[in-house]
């Protein structure tokens, strides 16, 4: 079921509070690069977004510190 190819995604400049998600949680992970996209004249933003194949991830896990970076901390405190 994995059928979505391209997304028309577009935000306007307000907050209205908590908001919905776009996908719920039995959304199938994919990755999306921008295509193209414009601003309206009152601020919308109007992006579409293609397929950008497999699904790239990191970690954003702390490493540890270096003896540098250690001794950087010392010399603020």
């Amino acid at each position: 079921n994995d059928l979505i190819d391209e997304i028309s995604l577009l935000t306007f400049p307000l907050v209205l509070g908590k908001g919905k998600r776009l996908f719920g949680s039995g959304a199938i992970p994919a990755a999306f690069k921008l295509n193209r996209s414009q601003a309206s004249t009152t601020g919308v933003i109007i992006a579409t977004y293609e397929r950008a194949g497999e699904i790239k991830t990191g970690s954003f896990a702390q490493q540890q510190p270096s003896e540098a970076e250690i001794e950087r901390r010392r010399t603020w405190k």
